[in-house]
């Protein structure tokens, strides 16, 4: 088993970085954004949000509250992973769409989209209903793209003996999902569901504490149970807040993610069994029961009868990667032309609104995408220094990473926007220290992706190669270059792409601070995305907004994709 240098599908990759496709999916989130700022203007001018009490009492309401915001969250975003990751996957064409089109929503600074989102919302829904589906939208955002971008890469690096045997078997689209596919992506997808979890508690707290002017839309929860406590200077009630989240995420990986990864370890590409296995008493138990060995029984009764069912449905198909689409009828076509004709409306009447944005603010927007990119790679260089031998370190032992998961899981899970106003106020007295704190908070919004990718990359090299590179008596670099980084590099480029994605949007909260009654701030586009939003400025932050989309896109299609490209055809085993 070895690194083959071979593309995935025998794909003609052509050397234009830049597609029509990626112009089509700008000029949409351009007109999406300015339908949000249209009926901005027709929300209500007061909103009245509920009262935030402090009593340790309240924390298991607050709790249950956020939980339930979070898991409505993540469920959405496991089924847009799923369908979303096969159909790039799957069809050439769609792949051409769709992967811009992702490249893009993951570089939307969602911090800056939520006021359009909101107040969009609210003008044609109840407002307390347009908060929760709102704050819903936000943490779904900083879940989805990382599952995404690691269930693709599963489905794209498949090993090509793995296809050949289902092809053999006769399998049908169904059964490779539930036989082939999903059990080769499940180590990623579980753990890159760990990192979405994580990172959903980053955004949870903005989700839950969104004001603008005279309109309240705080949400009771965790999040606003903090922002309150910290507002206040309320110390006693900041740690119960914290111990309290502290417990969610424990009582969480306890009960849900140890129990997932120990068993996805069945899942792993080895002919070698390991010596040491991931443990969790919790999936034990469950497993011993009576009760499971019956729901065990039950559902393979209903999958093998889901199964014949597809296979009489939809039989065996030699498989092949769609090459042109099928021709749409009448009405699809009329239905795009006239979602092209609104789309053009609506960027023109965008550029009316950027034409507003004055030539010092355009000068100051260049100025601010300089400075917020040198953060951005300075916590991405960062993070890679720390991550990458931590996470070997952890995943290439077993009974360590069992120990380490909870810890690493709460320390990536507590949102640093809690406790970073006061943090920044103890720096901002030093030379720099407000750029330290930037980077600080912006590396919180990256390091997490890259190290549990990593960790993921790490436990899914196959024992047999371990003793392998072992017998063959390589030295640790030598071991490293052979195996370890061309193991890592698929796994690294998912990590670095939504880093990056979350490193950007950080910014927004990193580079202007509000905090008892001070506003702290440092040069860069988030600072311009966070003033236009808090002074209501929109045509600035149209132009800033779509600004960082921009260069985020750019940088993925010049950079990162390319990179993808090389992971996808080089380093796959088979």
């Amino acid at each position: 088993m070895h690194y083959l240098k071979a593309p995935i599908y025998e794909l003609k990759q052509t050397t234009r970085e830049f597609r029509w496709s990626d112009a089509f999916v700008l000029l949409t989130i351009t007109a999406l954004l300015y339908l949000g700022v249209h009926f901005g203007f027709h929300a209500p001018e007061a909103v009245r949000g509920p009262n935030i009490v402090l009593e340790p009492s309240a924390l298991p309401y607050y709790a249950f509250r956020s939980v339930l915001r979070m898991g409505a969250a993540y469920l959405l975003s496991l089924m847009f992973t799923l369908v979303y990751g096969y159909a790039a996957a799957r069809s050439r064409r769609a792949e051409q769409i769709l992967l811009p089109t992702l490249d893009v929503l993951q570089s939307v600074p969602i911090l800056s989209f939520l006021p359009v989102v909101l107040l969009g919302l609210s003008a044609v829904m109840p407002e307390r209903f347009a908060a929760e589906l709102a704050s819903v939208v936000l943490i779904f955002t900083s879940q989805v793209w990382n599952m995404t971008f690691s269930w693709y890469q599963s489905l794209t690096t498949l090993p090509k003996e793995l296809r050949e045997a289902a092809e053999i078997f006769r399998m049908n689209w169904w059964l490779k999902i539930r036989k082939l596919e999903l059990p080769f992506g499940a180590i990623g997808l579980i753990w890159n569901s760990m990192m979405s979890w994580a990172g959903g508690w980053f955004f949870l707290m903005a989700a839950e504490i969104f004001t603008v002017g005279e309109r309240d839309y705080r949400l009771p929860g965790l999040g606003a149970y903090l922002r309150e406590a910290s507002h206040q200077g309320n110390i006693p009630a900041i740690l119960w807040g914290l111990g309290t989240l502290v417990l969610v995420i424990v009582l969480l990986d306890q009960l849900v993610w140890r129990p997932l990864v120990a068993w996805s370890e069945k899942f792993k590409l080895e002919m070698v069994e390991q010596e040491t296995h991931a443990s969790s008493w919790f999936y034990d138990v469950l497993r011993s029961s009576k009760l499971s060995e019956r729901v065990s029984v039950f559902w393979e009764r209903i999958s093998e009868r889901i199964d014949a069912w597809t296979l009489r449905v939809w039989p065996f198909q030699p498989e092949r990667i769609s090459e042109r689409p099928q021709r749409g009828d009448t009405a699809w076509k009329l239905f795009m032309l006239v979602a092209l004709i609104l789309i053009a409306y609506s960027v023109l009447r965008s550029l009316h609104l950027l034409a507003q944005v004055e030539i010092g603010q355009w000068f100051a927007i260049l100025q601010g995408v300089v400075t917020t990119a040198l953060r951005v790679f300075t916590s991405l260089a960062i993070a890679l220094c720390w991550t990458v031998p931590l996470g070997v370190y952890i995943g290439m032992n077993t009974r360590l990473a069992s120990r380490l998961q909870p810890l690493v899981q709460i320390a990536a899970s507590i949102p640093a926007t809690a406790l970073f106003p006061v943090f920044v106020l103890m720096l901002a007295q030093l030379p720099g220290g407000l750029n330290v704190a930037a980077i600080m908070l912006m590396l919180t919004g990256t390091q997490w992706y890259l190290l549990f990718n990593v960790i993921a990359g790490t436990m899914s090299i196959p024992q047999e190669l371990r003793f392998t590179v072992t017998l063959l008596g390589l030295n640790r670099w030598q071991k490293w270059r052979v195996l370890i980084l061309p193991a890592l590099f698929p796994y690294l480029i998912t990590g670095a792409i939504t880093a990056s994605g979350g490193a950007w949007n950080a910014s927004i909260v990193a580079e202007y601070v509000e905090f008892g009654g001070r506003t702290l701030r440092v040069t860069g586009l988030g600072d311009l995305i966070a003033y236009s939003t808090a002074q209501g400025n929109f045509p600035l932050l149209l132009a800033s907004t779509l600004t960082m989309i921009t260069t985020v896109v750019l940088v993925n299609r010049l950079l990162w994709r390319r990179l993808y490209r090389i992971a996808a055809s080089r380093y796959r085993m088979e």
